[in-house]
């Protein structure tokens, strides 16, 4: 009976432990790659509650800031679980933080989870360079002209056969 009472009395002072520990959650957020000022980035943010199961029915917000600077941008859930997609814009070139708030609200309110600053360069780094395009392309028809008016200058002739006796 001692033993069953020693067994009842543990698992009484570890059910208020695992009840605080309920509400946590993690999230994961590559960093850009090859985002310049302007251009949209993508951003798979990956929710999970107690860094295991796929957390579903959340909203999380991904914030970016640069000196006084801040923007949010809501994420929408995909079709994988757990997963959910921000649409962010860096308005300027420069260094920015940003951070995911899990919107895991349950059991005391959703964390801020912060990631280290990214350099975001000069807008219109996806543009295609159509002046460039041009000049090269024109560039390569005058030097394709030239050789051909060189090669043409150049043209060693055959002698003539000599006559037959």
């Amino acid at each position: 009976m001692r033993k069953l009472l020693i067994g009842f009395a543990l698992v009484a002072l570890a059910a208020p432990v695992t009840a605080a520990a309920g509400g946590w959650a993690t999230a994961g957020l590559a960093p850009p790659e090859n985002i310049a000022a302007g251009d949209t980035w993508n951003a798979k943010v990956t929710i999970l509650q107690h860094g295991e199961t796929p957390l579903e029915g959340v909203v999380p917000t991904v914030t970016i800031r640069s000196g006084s600077t801040v923007k949010s941008f809501t994420a929408k859930p995909t079709s994988e679980p757990g997963v959910y997609r921000a649409k962010v814009v860096f308005p300027s070139e420069g260094k920015w933080s940003y951070e995911v708030k899990d919107g895991f609200n349950q059991y005391g309110g959703g964390q801020t989870h912060k990631f280290a600053a990214v350099s975001i360069a000069g807008g219109g780094g996806s543009g295609v360079p159509f002046f460039a395009i041009i000049l090269a392309g024109s560039l390569a028809v005058v030097v394709m002209a030239g050789l051909y008016l060189l090669a043409r200058r150049l043209r060693v002739r055959a002698p003539s056969p000599a006559p037959l006796h």
